[in-house]
């Protein structure tokens, strides 16, 4: 029973976190469409038979499905290559307000409104965790202490705090990160409190594992402490939280694709699943936490240059605007094509390391011997 219900847990947990995610995506696409003059047939949250619905006074059809694994915003004459004019004529029952009817530029908008619409959700939850709660600040106290590190040499311990370092104070964690980062292969003197205890430690600074021009002290810090934010102050954090997030993990996507390192490490639906339901498990601030960092990350792989995503979308009218005139319909077709082939093949294989890292493979394998 208690297995059950934390299934349903988990269940609830995703659905919120997936509802979340793609209602604020698809709202922005929705938005930026109303003010570029497209009209809007349908908001779909998930696929398939719609367990409710109902339309408003624009005709739009809102519309909640079975399938929650994503959803759509369909506008009115999106479907049309801009080239086959017959066909346009055809279709389009609301002359002007057809998407392909738009110029290229309120094209453009509107693709990239949803993934916009993710980093201002990020931004939005941050910056109201940092009012609400403050700041999360891990402080210049020693946590854990790698093996073999120059602060184990030195004979640093847990719950040592770093006061200064060669004079300059350490405010938090990062002084500390930022300063032992440019002295690699420099002797540093720690002014540590330990105990009752405040002691001088000479410290050999060791260059990075691959990157010999960064030092390395071998520390974590061991305590974090919330520093209250005013509101202007909580919006400016959420601002910076969110671009360093995006800037992390755009780096994070491109290490993996130049160095293929990380690969295994890919999570799909199963892998946020089962994050959501354990985020959930400590607490509201956790969990919106879990979203703004989950929204972050949808948005930058929808601005990825694949077809089918926004960002292959943008690409297309990037190339439409350099040519004067749309892609041929073949080109577009093409393209695609192998867009939905590689998303196709990512989704199963992240699926598959979810399935790997989860136990279900090797569980189907016992179950086989």
């Amino acid at each position: 029973m208690a297995g059950f219900t934390h299934f349903l847990h988990t269940l609830a947990s995703f659905a919120l976190v997936l509802g979340v995610l793609v209602f604020i995506h698809e709202l922005g696409h929705y938005l930026a469409a109303r003010w570029r003059g497209i009209h809007v047939e349908a908001f779909s949250i998930g696929f398939g038979k719609a367990i409710v619905s109902w339309t408003d006074k624009n005709e739009t059809v809102w519309k909640i499905c079975v399938l929650p694994l994503g959803g759509f915003v369909k506008m009115h004459g999106m479907a049309l290559n801009v080239a086959d004019e017959n066909a346009m004529d055809m279709t389009v029952t609301r002359p002007g307000q057809a998407f392909y009817e738009k110029t290229v530029l309120s094209r453009a908008i509107v693709a990239a409104a949803g993934p916009a619409a993710n980093f201002v959700l990020a931004a939005v939850l941050f910056s109201a965790l940092f009012a609400a709660i403050g700041r999360q600040v891990p402080m210049a106290v020693v946590g854990e202490v790698s093996k073999g590190s120059p602060a184990e040499t030195a004979g640093l311990k847990p719950g040592d705090a770093i006061r200064s370092v060669d004079g300059t104070k350490m405010n938090d964690f990062e002084d500390l990160r930022r300063v032992v980062a440019v002295n690699a292969g420099h002797t540093l003197r720690l002014q540590i409190h330990r105990g009752t205890q405040d002691i001088s430690v000479p410290v050999l600074i060791q260059p990075a594992p691959g990157d010999a021009s960064e030092g390395r002290l071998g520390v974590t810090s061991g305590l974090v402490t919330n520093v209250p934010l005013g509101l202007g102050s909580a919006i400016v954090a959420g601002v910076s939280e969110t671009w360093d997030v995006l800037w992390q993990t755009l780096l994070g996507l491109v290490h993996i694709f130049t160095t293929g390192n990380g690969v295994r490490e890919l999570g799909g639906p199963i892998a946020i699943a089962s994050l959501s339901g354990k985020v959930a498990e400590l607490g509201v601030a956790t969990m919106i936490s879990f979203i703004a960092m989950l929204s972050v990350n949808l948005g930058l792989v929808n601005l990825l240059p694949i077809p089918i995503l926004d960002g292959g979308h943008l690409m297309f009218y990037a190339a439409e605007a350099l040519r004067g005139r749309p892609l041929p319909a073949r080109a577009l077709d093409y393209g695609y094509r192998v867009g939905f082939a590689i998303i196709g093949s990512l989704f199963v294989f992240i699926s598959w390391n979810d399935l790997v890292h989860t136990g279900a493979v090797h569980w189907v394998a016992h179950l086989i011997d």
